[in-house]
């Protein structure tokens, strides 16, 4: 049932594959170049074996979100720490911080006091989305967003106030 599931949803977002109709060059390369990259990256024979698939996708994307990211500090409450770690040798993991450079966590969490310590380099991801639509909702259309991605699986928010705010739908 969960495989038809995927299915069915790979195939409602069919249209939203590889950045078509992104218009913003600098949204286009983060959804070709790092959320949807094919290219298999040296550490990926590092990263820990065993995990489902999910996580494994999840885990791929982080670590390239870290790659090309390059946080200090990463806010992890997921257990995704070593995908992390593995595209940036530099970042640890803190539970708070005054300015968020990087932070993966679940959609269940308090957004609003995360947000607010959310700068112009801050990147948030917020996992398991599809489980909560409307409150993911509410976070693509706050007042201190500007640009979204969203992914089924998990949420990317970017606060750059240079960009034009805009909520794209990935297929990934």
């Amino acid at each position: 049932m969960k495989r038809a599931r995927r299915i069915l949803t790979w195939i409602r977002r069919i249209r939203h594959c590889r950045g078509f109709g992104i218009q913003s060059p600098t949204d286009y390369r983060f959804v070709r170049n790092v959320i949807n990259e094919k290219y298999p990256y040296h550490a990926y024979e590092e990263l820990p074996a065993g995990d489902d698939w999910l996580r494994r996708k999840l885990g791929k994307l982080y670590f390239r979100l870290a790659n090309d990211r390059q946080p200090g500090n990463v806010i992890d409450k997921v257990g995704m720490m070593d995908y992390v770690q593995a595209g940036c040798k530099k970042a640890r993991k803190v539970d708070d911080i005054d300015e968020v450079e990087l932070a993966i966590v679940p959609i269940a969490i308090d957004y609003d006091r995360l947000l607010n310590r959310c700068g112009e380099r801050s990147v948030v991801v917020f996992q398991d989305i599809y489980k909560q639509m409307p409150l993911w909702h509410c976070i693509e259309y706050d007042r201190r967003v500007r640009v979204t991605f969203d992914l089924y699986y998990c949420g990317i928010v970017v606060f750059d106030s240079k960009r034009a705010p805009n909520n794209y739908i990935v297929n990934f």
